[in-house]
């Protein structure tokens, strides 16, 4: 019947798409009841909260483990079910969940944590210098140990031997040292660490988020200035060092100490007219602000 109807219109809608496409729109129109749902039915939310609960609360238990306490309380549910809903939520496997993460480490253990690292700089003429600095996780305080050309396992051991005699009895408040597996980290700068009762934390390989305090410090120093200053030699960079560990240390904001820097406390707030100086540093590179008296 649609192909003798069809005989009827022009050659331009007479296309076998067009009255397949009618036809199924036909179809459609005709049957309007209410289709099912191919497939395993939705598992209730009230369930999935049930299960998210049992996993953050009880670390040590399996997907299997808390399949079974949920059949113990009525609610039947496969383990698979259980496996998929603590997967979509983030929620690792026991091994993974019992712990705490790396930066749950850091920060319950700040307070007795240095962290060190290596970072080079080039000079105008081509020569490559390596430079030594070690954080207070707890301050964020910084300190630039030195500038070489040539980092030797003795001169890295007695950079560690000055930041103990210029720590002092504070030294006694710290218990671990991280630095990366760098070969310029020997055995005898551990031992200086060690003989004081501070234990080595190595990061693992291409790890630089295991050490990420002292990585970002380095980071925002090349952004801040390094990237923007062309250095003559060791002394040089050793002046510019030692004035951006000033300005790091004294002055620069910090998030985590409530926008506080390491040796500086803030002050009480302002009335009245605003009065401020600025105090460059470095040529301007670095400005510094302080309200005036």
């Amino acid at each position: 019947m649609i192909s003798a109807l069809a005989r009827l219109l022009s050659a331009v809608v007479r296309d076998a798409g067009t009255l397949l496409r009618w036809h199924a729109d036909l179809v459609r129109r005709r049957w309007t009841f209410k289709r099912r749902r191919h497939g395993r039915p939705p598992t209730r939310a009230s369930i999935r909260t049930l299960a998210l609960r049992l996993a953050r609360e009880n670390p040590l238990w399996r997907y299997r483990r808390i399949a079974g306490e949920l059949a113990a309380l009525g609610y039947r549910v496969g383990a698979s079910t259980v496996w998929l809903i603590l997967k979509q939520a983030g929620i690792d496997p026991p091994p993974r969940r019992m712990g705490p993460t790396w930066s749950e480490f850091l920060r319950a253990q700040a307070t007795g944590i240095l962290a060190c690292d290596f970072f080079h700089c080039d000079t105008v003429l081509f020569k490559r210098l390596s430079c030594l600095v070690v954080m207070e996780l707890s301050s964020r305080r910084v300190h630039v140990l030195g500038v070489t050309e040539h980092p030797t396992g003795p001169w890295i051991a007695q950079q560690a031997r000055n930041l103990m005699i210029e720590l002092g009895d504070r030294m006694e408040g710290f218990r671990f040292l991280i630095c990366d597996r760098d070969t310029k980290f020997t055995t005898m700068f551990d031992e200086v660490f060690t003989a004081e009762g501070i234990g080595i934390l190595k990061t693992p390989p291409r790890a630089p988020r295991a050490n990420a305090f002292a990585e970002r410090w380095i980071g925002g120093l090349r952004r801040e200035l390094l990237d923007r200053i062309l250095i003559v030699n060791a002394r040089h960079l050793r002046r510019v060092l030692a004035a951006y560990e000033t300005h790091f240390n004294e002055h620069r904001p910090h998030r985590s100490l409530g926008q506080a820097a390491p040796l500086r406390v803030l002050p009480d707030p302002v009335e009245g007219d605003i009065k401020v100086i600025r105090r460059d540093r470095l040529g301007g590179l670095i400005h510094e602000y302080a309200q005036v008296a």
